[in-house]
This record gives structure tokens, sequence and C-alpha cells, in this order.
């Protein structure tokens, strides 16, 4: 019975998950349907458009080409028109000159006759009829203005649409997830010289396998790629996959994307728990900071025997109460006393982990590790069986040490200005790091018996916190050599 219930739960799992995945497979053709009508109706615009600006080339051309034909005529009409009434005017004087001549050889008297004839011999010599060219100044022809549009008709004829780049092939093998930067790569399926770059599309998603149409996260755009291959770097892992697509450009139009890899990005994300913090601090997602007006009227209940024994950092005057947004996140009492504590509000239960963070130049007092859910609201980090922690102090005389169970390591190193914290629950490690120079701080080797929870103490300062960070692969090289990591001049508190 038992057996065929598991059966049928396995089953039903299988059902669920498929429907969610043909669910998906619905969405996305949906919003194909919509692309294909409205991609549709912006390529015919184009195209509207682009022969729109072929008929105005040809009609700015005709205008042109017509008006030099008018040019041409009105030249040449001019020229001939000039000549006609020359030709004209000339006639006429020679048609009197030869009427004159005419009547001349009538004449009798001798001397009147010789008078004559000079008179229509100067007349002759200065004629205009004799002095004009004979030739047509232009010619009445206009075949040098004919047109032969045949090969352009052919040119026309052979338009076509723009030749597409194929959609290129990511190779998830070869795509790298590391150090919080993503390299992807890629290869086209056949050899284009004509590729000018291309185009990564990326998003972050909490879905495995193909990307959702309705994932509400939108596409980042890396463009103008002349690689096959990109690195994204100083990412924030704050989902647990991101997708990728990138599609091949010419110099006129961009090609179909390639099929998308999903790309895992598993990394911790939490922020500060302002329900588990002490009044003394301002705490927002991932910053906090001491506020020394914080707390009075709630602060002063603290006194007497719940102070009493209690030493450490010294506890300032309070003078009024920082209020808050209300959080659903906490479930435990603040932080009281001279703890001046807040969690982070995550448990880490499994796995191997790892966050940083940056304290403010001037901060004098600050602790950061982990501790048991069941750190006291008045327990300090370190002076207990139940938290680890690496403590910096620079009020009066600076320390840098590694506290556990109430005792402390004195670490001889430069305090660093950005500490990473790895946690390694199942291992039973808790290492800290110069998040710059790689440097091992110091390693707490234990066995965590209970969830842990991020732990941070601050006084007279402010910490910023650092999450969504993948394990360095740094790391990597140091577990494989955990004997040289022991052997560290840093040393190790065995824990409880």
């Amino acid at each position: 019975m038992d057996s065929q219930k598991e059966a049928l739960q396995r089953i039903i799992g299988n059902l669920a998950n498929k429907n969610d995945e043909m669910q998906n497979f619905i969405d996305t053709l949906n919003h194909a349907l919509k692309g294909v009508q409205a991609n549709s109706a912006s390529v015919i615009g184009d195209l509207d458009e682009e022969f729109d600006s072929l008929y105005s080339v040809l009609d700015e051309m005709k205008e042109s080409m017509t008006n030099r034909i008018k040019q041409e005529q009105a030249h040449k009409t001019q020229e001939l028109q000039n000549q006609l009434t020359q030709c004209t005017s000339a006639l006429e004087d020679a048609e009197e000159l030869l009427e004159f001549s005419t009547r001349a050889l009538s004449i009798k008297n001798p001397e009147e006759f010789s008078k004559a004839a000079r008179q229509i011999k100067d007349s002759v010599t200065m004629a205009p009829a004799f002095r004009l060219c004979l030739k047509p100044k232009v010619s009445d022809n206009m075949t040098h203005l004919m047109v032969d549009f045949s090969q352009e008709k052919k040119m026309l004829q052979a338009l076509k649409f723009l030749p597409v780049p194929k959609a290129p092939e990511i190779d998830s093998d070869k795509c790298l997830v590391a150090d919080n930067c993503i390299t992807v790569k890629w290869k086209t399926p056949e050899e284009d010289s004509k590729i000018d770059h291309y185009i990564l599309e990326y998003r972050k998603t909490n879905f495995e396998g193909l990307p959702r149409v309705k994932d509400e996260r939108c596409w980042e755009i890396v463009d103008n790629i002349k690689d096959t291959e990109y690195t994204l770097t100083g990412l924030k892992f704050d989902s647990k996959y991101m997708n990728f697509r990138v599609r091949a450009c010419n110099k006129a139009v961009a090609g179909d994307f390639s099929d998308p890899v999903t790309l895992e990005t598993k990394a911790l994300v939490f922020s500060f728990d302002g329900t588990s913090s002490h009044l003394n601090l301002k705490v927002e997602d991932s910053w906090i900071e001491w506020d020394s007006t914080g707390g009075k009227g709630q602060e002063t209940k603290v006194k007497g025997k719940e102070n009493k024994g209690r030493s450490g950092t010294p506890s300032p005057k309070r003078t009024s109460v920082v209020t808050r947004p209300p959080s659903v996140k906490g479930t435990r009492d603040r932080f009281t006393g001279e703890a001046y504590t807040v969690l982070g509000d995550v448990v880490i239960e499994s796995g191997q982990h790892y966050w940083e963070i940056k304290a403010q130049k001037d901060c004098k007092s600050y602790s950061i590790g982990v501790a048991y859910r069941s750190l006291g609201k008045f327990d300090q980090l370190g002076k207990n069986n139940i938290s680890w922690c690496i403590h910096v102090n620079n009020w009066l005389q600076a320390t840098f040490s590694a506290k556990h169970n109430n005792k402390a390591k004195p670490l001889e190193m430069p305090v660093p200005d950005r500490i990473g914290i790895y946690c390694d629950f199942d291992g039973g490690q808790l290492s800290f790091f110069n998040s710059d120079s790689k440097q091992l701080l110091h390693t707490f080797k234990t066995k965590f018996t209970q969830p842990l929870v991020p732990a941070f103490m601050v006084w007279c300062g402010g910490l910023t916190l650092y999450t969504g960070l993948q394990q360095p692969s740094f790391l990597t090289s140091l577990e494989k050599n955990d004997s040289e990591m022991n052997g560290s001049s840093s040393g190790i508190i065995n824990g409880d």
C-alpha cells in the first residue's frame, strides 16, 4: 500500500511538472502568434516605407531629367529663333537691294548709272545676307537625352528580402559560471562572412528549463559583440537560474535568436533581520549602523542583573527610540543589553555558502560569524559555545581575533577592508578570508549540530553586507588540500 502510494505520488509529481511544461509551451505559442501578427505588420510598414522612398527617388529623377530636356529645348529654340529673325531681316534687305539693282539697269544717263552702280556695290558689300552663316547653330536632334532603363528594370525585378544570418548555437558545455561571472560561448551553424556583430540577451529567473513567456523579469541586452563569446562580470546571484540567448547581425538586419540556454546561478541570498536587531542598530536589508540614540524606553528596562558580570563593549547612553517598519521575518526576541547584534534572515542547514562584509573605516568594534538559532538575546558573539566569529576592536587597544566559547585567538595580520565568510555546514568548517588578497584569516573546524544563522555585532560604526556571491573558485583548490589549510599560520579553534 505504501509503495503504491509513493509510486502514485511520483506519477502525480511528474504529471504536475508536465502540465506546467505544457502550459509554458502554450504561453510560448500564444506569444509567438501575437509576435507573428505584430512583426508582419511591422515589416509590411517597413516595406511600404522602402517602396515609397523608391518612388520618391524615381519621381525626383524623372523631374530632374524632364527639366534637363526642357532646358535643352528652350536653348535650341532660342538659338534657332534668333537665326530665323536675323535671316528674315537679311532676306528683306537683299530683296530691296535686288529690286534697286534691277531698276538701275534701265538708267540711260551714264553719270547716274555710274552713281547707282557704285551705291549698289557698296550695299552688297555691307549686306547682312553675305555675312550670315547659313547653317543652323543647333541641331533638332534630341537623342542625346533619351534613356534606357532596361538594366535598372532588371535590378528592380531582382529585388528581394535581405539575407538574414542564421541563428547561432550556444555551446552550454563550454559556458562557465565562476566567481559571480558567466562566460557564454556560441558558434554559427555555417560560415557567414557578412556577420558584423552579435547581440546577447540574458535575464534572471527562478524557473529551470526553457524561459517562460510570463517571467516577470525583462531581458538585459549586450550589443555589438564582435567575438563568439562574452563574459558577464560582477553579477549578483539573487536568482536560481539565468536564461541566455544570442542572435547574429549583419550590416542591415538581425537574425533569429538561438535556442535559449538556462544556467544555474546558485548562491546564498539573505538580508539583515531587523526584527532580531538590538534597538541601537539602524537596519536596512544589506546595511546596519550603530545609533547611540536608539532604544530609550525599551532599553532602560535592561539594567542591573541583566548587565551584571558582562564585559566587553561599553554601553553608550540612549535618548530616543528608532522606528522601523514592521517585519514578518523574525520570530525571536530582539538582542538587548550589550549584545549589539543582528542576525541574517536565513537558516543554514546544509551545503557550502559564502558572503562578505565590509566595515566602515571608523568602526570601533564589530564581530562577524555564525551562531545557532538558540543564541540568547543577551549573548555576545564568541562568548559562548553556540557562536563562532572573528572580532575587530579599534577602541582603546586595537585587537583582531577569532572567538568561540569565550576563548580568543589573536590573528597576527592586518584587518582587511572586506572579509569573506565561507561556511561548509556538512563539512563542519567556518573560514574567514581577505576578500581582495584571498588570504586565509582563520578557520574553525567543528561539527554543527543545529541549524546556523549568520550573525553580526557592531558598535560605533556600520557594516555593509554582500550576498548572492558564488563560492569563489580559489576555495576549491583549498578544499583539495585541507591539510595545508589546517597547517596555516592562522591556526584553528575546534568548536563543540
